[in-house]
């Protein structure tokens, strides 16, 4: 039983051991451990905003970024309307050039028609009148081979220029 019952001395020495103890520790260990835990929570502080500040750096960059892109977009259209209107434009001005020119083409084939066909009346005519003169020489030979149909012809003709 000495075992479970310790001798007076034995506990007052342990006592002053551990309040040695404790004073040494609280002298040399303990604040060096405290500052330690502070300068770890402030730095834990200090990282939890810096990462709110650049949480909000990039809340804002994502905001500005979806303005740039908001413009952009709206360039885009500004430019895409643009070109819409300049090829509208293009087009009906190519129309426009092109029904002209061809207004132009076919009044000068019109003009070229009525050219050759006037040339080809005319080429007509003159052969008509070839044909007529031919005509009317070889009748006029065969009638005039006989003197009596001369003398009937000569009456005719003075008949129609006195009418005339």
């Amino acid at each position: 039983m000495d075992l479970l019952i310790p001798e007076v001395g034995l506990v007052v020495f342990q006592t002053i051991a551990f309040l040695l103890l404790m004073f040494l520790l609280g002298k040399f260990a303990w604040k060096p451990v405290l500052a330690a835990i502070k300068e770890r929570e402030s730095s834990i502080d200090d990282a939890l905003n810096k990462a709110e500040l650049a949480k909000q750096a990039l809340a804002e960059m994502a905001a500005q970024n979806e303005d740039l892109m908001k413009q952009a977009r709206a360039e885009r259209d500004e430019i895409l309307k643009e070109a819409k209107k300049l090829k509208d434009a293009i087009v009906n001005e190519a129309k426009t050039s092109a029904q002209t020119e061809g207004a132009k083409l076919i009044e000068k084939a019109r003009i070229e028609i009525e050219n050759q066909k006037k040339a080809a009346l005319a080429e007509l005519k003159g052969q008509v009148s070839t044909l007529s003169l031919d005509i009317a020489e070889r009748v006029l030979r065969s009638q005039l081979d006989d003197k009596a149909k001369q003398q009937d012809l000569v009456t005719s003709l003075l008949k129609d220029v006195e009418l005339n």
